[in-house]
């Protein structure tokens, strides 16, 4: 078996509200070396922990985890439309492991994934199907949310399965890092809003687009006077990101998630997705050598924009 990981933050607004030019050019640079990276290694399997942005799940029945095996784009934000390449049986398997661990996890066989999975599988291997893909959600935008303890546990359920295959795996990681975007919440929400959030499934292009609208507004002013969101956080990002480059995962059981959310923004619970790759990696090598590829708070994305990178040892 050989492992690699790589963790991305993705940004809906990459494309549609850019910052200047130099920006982007070192943001497309670095992601095309993680691209070649990917292709020199030619994974047999991916495993992406992505989370959802009220697309695919809703309060309806909201899992705190879910595993497809089988998964379609919503195709927001400019992302792919179509079926993702999900091996079915393995997805399976790898869902009876994580239950055979203690670890409750809900298992869809007709998931809808939005651009918190699509676009960093676009990115780093040019489309949603040229690989076999195991999409695992992580609850990451409706609260309540349960600790971070059991995010590390998911993720070394998840790296122990993959220690017995004898196959070329990328685990991904992709959200984050600090970030507010104006997602609602329920609580106090008027009943429109709170109707698309407990049941909003397959709404109108018309929905969608002034969806969009709204994000694309607040890309515009974010980190101005004139936006009252939580600031990008470099500061905390930057931490974060040293903590997992040394390997101190148990730390993050200890993180509290109203002071994340205060000190870096609501939707920086996404950075979930990376502690379970994270301790994925960890639990399938024993040990693992980690970079980071790139970092830069970005307001015009919204997103304290980060890019990392991981080998098994």
């Amino acid at each position: 078996m050989s492992i690699k990981l790589k963790c991305l933050s993705h940004t809906p607004l990459r494309g549609l509200n850019d910052p200047g030019a130099d920006v982007v050019a070192e943001v497309d640079a670095v992601l095309a070396q993680s691209r070649a990276e990917v292709e020199a290694f030619d994974p047999e399997l991916i495993v992406v922990f992505a989370p959802d942005h009220y697309n695919g799940l809703f309060y309806d029945l909201m899992p705190p985890f879910v595993i497809a095996t089988a998964a379609d784009s919503v195709a927001d934000y400019q992302t792919l439309p179509g079926p993702l390449s999900v091996p079915g049986e393995l997805a399976l398997e790898l869902a009876k492991h994580i239950l055979d661990s203690d670890l409750d996890i809900a298992i869809s066989h007709r998931l809808q994934v939005d651009h918190g999975c699509t676009q960093t599988l676009e990115e780093l291997t040019g489309s949603l199907t040229r690989y076999p893909v195991i999409p695992i959600i992580i609850n990451s935008v409706a609260p309540p949310f349960g600790p971070y303890r059991r995010i590390r546990k998911l993720g070394e359920a998840v790296g122990s399965f993959l220690a017995k295959l004898n196959k070329r795996v990328l685990i991904l990681g992709t959200g984050g890092l600090s970030h507010e975007p104006p997602v609602p919440l329920l609580k106090g929400a008027p009943d429109e809003i709170a109707n698309f959030l407990i049941a909003g499934r397959n709404p109108t292009p018309e929905f969608r687009a002034a969806r969009q609208a709204r994000t694309l507004a607040t890309g515009m002013i974010f980190g101005t006077p004139e936006c009252d969101l939580t600031p990008l956080n470099a500061d905390w990002d930057l931490a974060f990101i040293d903590q997992l480059i040394c390997g101190r995962l148990a730390e993050i059981d200890d993180f509290q998630i109203e002071e994340i959310s205060k000190l870096a923004g609501r939707s920086t619970h996404e950075i979930r997705t990376w502690v379970a790759a994270f301790a994925a990696l960890q639990a399938a090598s024993g040990s693992y050598s980690a970079r980071q590829d790139y970092y830069r708070p970005i307001n015009e994305w919204i997103a304290g924009y980060g890019v990392v990178s991981a080998d098994g040892n």
